[in-house]
């Protein structure tokens, strides 16, 4: 079993829209790896913290990180140490034992008003997920998906299509 957490950026509107692009990106990793992997983040947390100040349970979002914006302004980061941040974090994500899919949909270029932006990216990032767990040549390959609370509604409606799926919401 695999565990699958999903989260976007960007609005799923179409035709009106607030953001020209949606993003939604999928992280899943092996249960039995879930425990280590989350033991390892609170530890690379921990450094930041102790080298930068960086409060643990303090989000990161890169876009208000680099031009900062609150929360992150308080802290007075250089743009070099900013830039030092950003890469430990980069390092330090591709040396985890996860994987990740991204879909983007760029909505400037869709012709059909009727295009469901959560829907087809969704199915997208559902696919390439059954794809790499290799379903053929696994057949017991499965993967249990949490979501924010407030997609819980359209991501069912989707998923329940795919048998292959169990889903249930975050519990945040």
């Amino acid at each position: 079993m695999h565990i699958c957490y999903y989260d976007e950026s960007g609005d799923d509107g179409f035709p009106q829209y607030s953001s020209p692009l949606f993003a939604l990106t999928a992280l899943y990793l092996d249960h039995m790896h879930w425990k280590p992997v989350h033991e390892e983040i609170v530890g690379f947390r921990r450094s930041l913290k102790r080298d930068y100040g960086l409060p643990v349970k303090t989000e990161l979002h890169t876009k208000q990180f680099l031009l900062d914006k609150s929360p992150y302004r308080e802290f007075g980061f250089a743009p070099e140490v900013k830039k030092e941040i950003i890469t430990r974090f980069c390092e330090f994500i591709g040396s985890l034992n996860i994987r990740f899919v991204n879909i983007v949909i760029n909505k400037t270029i869709i012709r059909y008003p009727g295009y469901d932006v959560l829907n087809t990216s969704l199915k997208y990032s559902v696919q390439r997920i059954e794809n790499d767990l290799d379903p053929a040549g696994n057949p017991d390959a499965r993967f249990l998906i949490i979501t924010d609370e407030g997609r819980v509604g359209k991501m069912r409606k989707t998923t329940r299509a795919i048998q292959r799926i169990n889903y249930i919401p975050s519990m945040h």
